[in-house]
This record gives structure tokens, sequence and C-alpha cells, in this order.
């Protein structure tokens, strides 16, 4: 401003001053030393600690925060860099500026961390050095873990979750909640069972907010029970093992209901035959003739408990003639649906006999003429269900559409491996239920599981989906899949972390002034 007025302005030179120790030309600073000659007179990091001791437990992988405490934490983590700093010693009488990981190999059992610290020194000038740390980590397992591999049986809480109904799709699916939300990352134990699972606690708290995320996410009913093991008369205390009884209720998704007259009429007249949409802490309920939608929460459901009509096991592959629609397209709890009739006939009777239904169907927005299609066939289905009974005079409609089918185009895919995968629990197979359990069975289901994911983006939304790195794209792949060919996008994909495979820092070990 002054230089535009025209006034003379006097330009600032800064000045330099030679070093009191060495005599080299430097900036003036309060200690009039240059920099290598300050830190050969003063040592900021002088009564820090530089070697600190660890423990570690390898069998849940957690780090003991005296006295007592011990907190998870994976290898180069924010939260291990935390733990490892606030083990340091005489740390407040400096300023700490930097903390950063240095490479070591996973199995030297030692942890290095850089650190760059500030501090006045002579006449007010402030320092910065940086120096390095090493942990030596020791292993020797925590309590839990001490118990457990004295004697794996002795747990002190189990839950026996179980649903009776002739497939396992609802416990893939609880899985996969189950890691997302690690729920179960403390049992000490999880356990297969015939129709369920058990699992295993240290401590009843633990058992209880297992039983409590179940009860938020599947509607279930619970009861409890405990057994003593022993008791000191002297100090009046007692050891219990307790037990949770949790049972989820036997509706799956898409499962064709017949819901009983004290329940449709509940639900203002619904029905009576409708499909279930979704399984949360709810149950969705649609009718597929009316669009009609409403909710029936876990407290309704087992005051007036019923089962399924038609499971997905029973589901018949239909191939559509012609389609016309009776509505237009809506919106109905997030999904979109649309009423049309539409002429079936069973892709088995090809061939066969010329036998053609006419049904009304609420997938209107999905299917086209020549489009296969899953429902149930009422028309030769053998039911018996005593809430079908009561309604008298009911006329049962000879086929109900419940998704469309993507056979055809997974034929083309057979045998190529999937661009995602999933996780699972490391569960152990009880013995009695070992003959039971049918390998080929199980396989088929997982199969169905992961087709509904690829099918039903709603479904997938909760749960986490991984990278595949077996999986290679072909162009000649992507160009023949259609575009209605349901799959899993990649930006829907988690990477899965291997810190093995992590590349060593080749950060600067230079000192800064």
């Amino acid at each position: 401003m002054a230089q535009d007025a025209g006034m003379f302005t006097v330009q600032q030179t800064v000045g330099s001053v030679l070093c009191c120790k060495c005599g080299i030309l430097m900036a003036p600073n309060a200690a009039n030393m240059c920099v290598k000659c300050l830190r050969s007179e003063v040592d900021i990091t002088e009564g820090l600690q530089k070697h600190v001791i660890i423990i570690h437990c390898p069998e849940c992988d957690t780090y003991l925060q005296p006295p007592r405490t011990w907190i998870k934490a994976q290898l180069e983590s924010r939260e291990l860099l935390t733990f490892c700093v606030k083990r340091l010693k005489n740390l407040n009488k400096i300023r700490l500026v930097h903390a950063e990981f240095i490479w070591t190999e996973p199995h030297s059992k030692r942890l290095k961390v850089r650190l760059r610290v500030q501090k006045e020194v002579l006449n007010g000038a402030v320092l910065e050095q940086t120096y390095m740390v090493e942990y030596v980590v020791q292993d020797q397992m925590c309590e839990s873990c001490t118990r457990v591999q004295a004697n794996p049986d002795q747990w002190v809480a189990a839950v026996q979750l179980r649903q009776h109904v002739s497939h396992r799709r609802t416990f893939f699916f609880l899985e996969q909640l189950i890691l997302k939300h690690e729920a179960a990352a403390r049992a000490i134990r999880i356990t297969q069972m015939d129709q369920g699972i058990d699992f295993f606690f240290a401590n009843r708290s633990h058992g209880v907010k297992f039983v409590e995320f179940l009860g938020k996410v599947v509607p279930v009913k619970s009861r409890t029970d405990k057994q003593l093991v022993s008791h000191d008369t002297k100090s009046n205390s007692y050891n219990y093992k307790h037990t949770f009884s949790v049972e989820i209720c036997p509706i799956c998704r898409e499962d064709l209901i017949c819901l009983p007259p004290k329940v449709s009429i509940g639900l203002g007249n619904i029905g009576p035959l409708v499909i279930c949409t979704k399984v949360s802490n709810n149950i969705a309920l649609l009718d597929p003739f009316t669009l009609r939608y409403c909710f029936l929460d876990s407290d309704q459901y087992w005051r007036a408990s019923f089962r399924s009509l038609l499971s997905s096991r029973q589901l018949v592959e239909y191939i559509v003639l012609d389609l016309e629609f009776v509505s237009s397209e809506v919106s109905i709890g997030g999904s979109k649906y649309r009423l049309a009739d539409a002429q079936v006939a069973r892709v088995s009777d090809f061939g066969k006999n010329d036998t053609i239904f006419f049904v009304r169907t609420h997938l209107g927005h999905l299917l086209s003429p020549g489009d296969n299609a899953l429902g149930y066939d009422l028309h030769a289905a053998n039911t018996n269900d005593m809430e079908l009974d009561k309604y008298r005079g009911l006329d049962l409609p000879d086929v109900i559409l419940i998704k469309k089918s993507y056979e055809e185009k997974r034929l083309k895919k057979h045998g190529k491996p999937r661009s995602w995968k999933l996780k699972s629990l490391g569960m152990e197979i009880d013995d009695s239920a070992r003959g039971k359990l049918d390998e080929e069975k199980l396989n088929s289901e997982y199969e169905q599981f992961c087709r509904d994911l690829e099918e039903n983006p709603e479904l997938r939304f909760n749960i986490s989906l991984y990278r595949n790195k077996d999986y290679q794209p072909s162009e000649m792949t992507s160009v023949a899949d259609g575009e209605d060919d349901p799959s899993v996008r990649l930006e829907e994909l988690l990477a899965d972390l291997d810190l093995s495979e992590a590349e060593p820092d080749t950060a600067d070990d230079s000192m800064k002034e």
C-alpha cells in the first residue's frame, strides 16, 4: 500500500550471526547456536522410554492395559498406536507432534514406533527431534482364554438358537449380521446343531447382550434357566450355569401364509393368503391380489402364532405366456409392484399337456412374455392347514407367483466364481448333529442364499460382501451377460484386508529441525 501511494519504504533484511560453538553463519535464535551444536549440547529425548514390554493374548488378539483391561487391536491400527503411545512414561514433559509405525516382520514379536517431539531448551529455543521406541511383545493368555484352554466346557452362559423349519437360509443371513456387528466376538465356542446354533460365553452379561441383539434383528421369543454348579457356605457365593433358549419364528421370506381369522381381522381384513416379503424384527406381509401391505411385530406374532402354508422349497417354475397390466406401478414398503393378469404354464408340462393357468400377480413390473417365474402350485399342492379350513367358501387361486426366475441365465455362468465372497463364523459341528446334516443339502441351500443376495439389493444392505481375489473378469462374459442378469456391483464390495501382505514403510528416518 505504501508503494502504491509513492512513499519511500525501507527494505527489511534478515540478519545473520555466527554460531558460538562452530562459527558457521546462521539465522539468529535465542540460544545463538546452530541446530547441530544445540543437539550435541541438549538431548530432549533423555529420560524417555526407548524399550517397552507389552503383553499380548494370542488367542483373542488383545493387549493388556494395566492393571486388568484387555484391548482388542489389529496390527498397525490406529487403536494399537494409541495404546502404544499411552504406555510411555514421562511423555507429558514434552510435546508430541507426530507418531507412526515402522514396518516390522509380523512374527518378530517387535513393534517399532517413530515419534517426533518438541521441547523448549536454552533461552526459550524450541528443538524438534525424532526418535524410535521399540516394543517387545510377550505372549500371555488373558483370564478368559486361560479358563477355556484349561477346560473348553467351562462356560457360564449358553444361548441355544433354534428355528423349526426345513432349511437353514435364516441362519446363513443371521450369520452375516452377527459377523458385521461382531455380536459373537466374546463367544468362547460356537457349535452348529441340527436345527440351529449354540453360542457359549464366559459371562452371563455377554449372553444377555447377545440375546438382546437377536431380538433386534429377527422376531424371537426366549426363556432362561440356570443350574447351580457350586456353593460356598462360608462366603455365601453361588456359581450358576445360565442357559438361554431362543426360538426364531418359523416364517421366512417368500413363504405363502394363510392368516388366522383373528390375525386377519386385527390387520384390517388383509388376506387371508399373503406373502412374507421381509423378515427383520417385524414380519412384512403383502397381499398379492390387492397390494395391501402390513407389518406384524414379534409380540403380535407370538400371541397368535401360525406357520406358513407353503415354503420356498416348494416353489415351481413357470413360463409367462401373456401379460396384461391391471394397474400402474406403485412403491410399497420401499419395493415396486404392479398388478397384472398373466397366462402361465408349468415348465415341466411342456411336451406333456397344454394346461394353462390364468393368474393375477404383483410382479407386473418385472415380468414379460417369455420370462420364467417361480410360484406356488396350489392346483396340485396337498395342503393340510387348520387355518385354511376355517375359511369356508374361500376360492384358492391355481398359482401364486413369487419372484422372477433367472435360472437360464445362471446356467451360462455355471462353474464360474463370483466376484464377491462372504465370511463365516468358526463353527464346530456337534457330534449328535453330524449324521443328520446333509452336506449336499447345505451346499445347495447356501448357493440359493447367494442367489437371493444377487437378486435382492435390500437383502444385502445390512451385510458385508468382500472382493474375491480369485475372480478374473472376462470381456466376453461381460458382453454376453444381459442387463437383467442379477449381480453385485463392484462399488458394494469391501476389500478383504490382509496385513501380512502389507508393504514395508519407506518413511524417512532423518531428523528435522
